[in-house]
């Protein structure tokens, strides 16, 4: 039996394992939105960083239609050995370095974590080059913690006009990630009228990209379109390699 095998199970024990967790996950987006009051819909955007591609495709199997990654070379990479790319919509939500934009932007779908001009401008090109037009979430900072990205929330108006008057990138909203040891939901509460800011500008950019697997309920509560869940469903982080 392969290491990956061996790391993840026989395949029908994997899929069994990732049913459960996913089903259980939903449980808990259902119940949140009937807290909430909500009748829409929100996407759950599977982030598989670090677990392979076969993970993918049993998500695929199970009704999974959007998956995050964080790094481009482990994304890139996957994307290729995907059995059914076509099934699924890949959101890059990791932080991203202009360098590498015309990577991520030839196979991405979707990148989230657009938080300078620069990058933005980058990946403009480079989707251009590509024959692509990206969805993009303009990342916004919910605090001061150095690495996990972000614009401040008084520029995020600008980067969103940006954004939206860009050839190949389509304005969708905002995303965020909480606080470390903050109130997620007083966070995502921020988020939300960031968004309402730029919306007013750009109706067309509904969506709030919020929430993770400890903190999914309070950005439910806030709004939140789109949900990044990784361990609750994949359970903990294990190299695929």
């Amino acid at each position: 039996m392969s290491e990956r095998a061996t790391a993840a199970g026989t395949p029908a024990t994997r899929r069994d394992e990732l049913a459960a967790s996913l089903a259980g996950v939903r449980r808990r987006i259902d119940r949140a939105m009937t807290e909430a009051g909500r009748s829409d819909e929100v996407t759950l955007v599977v982030v598989t960083k670090l677990f392979p591609a076969t993970d993918v495709d049993l998500l695929s199997a199970l009704g999974v239609t959007d998956v995050g990654e964080n790094r481009d070379q482990e994304a890139s990479a996957k994307v290729a050995e995907l059995a059914h790319r076509d099934r699924v919509r890949l959101h890059f939500v990791g932080q991203l370095q202009s360098n590498k934009a015309a990577s991520v932007a030839h196979y991405a779908d979707v990148v989230q974590s657009v938080d300078r001009a620069r990058l933005a401008r980058a990946l403009d090109r480079a989707a251009t080059a590509s024959g692509r037009v990206l969805d993009v979430t303009v990342q916004v900072g919910l605090d001061e913690a150095e690495g996990r990205g972000g614009v401040a929330a008084d520029g995020a108006r600008s980067l969103a006009d940006l954004v939206a008057g860009s050839s190949s990138l389509r304005l969708r909203g905002v995303m965020a990630v909480a606080p470390l040891g903050a109130d997620p939901r007083a966070a995502f509460a921020r988020l939300r009228a960031v968004g309402d800011g730029i919306r007013a500008d750009h109706p067309g950019a509904t969506w709030v990209s919020a929430g993770m697997s400890a903190d999914l309920e309070a950005a439910v509560a806030e709004g939140a379109t789109h949900l990044r869940v990784g361990s609750a469903i994949l359970g903990s982080r294990q190299s695929h390699r």
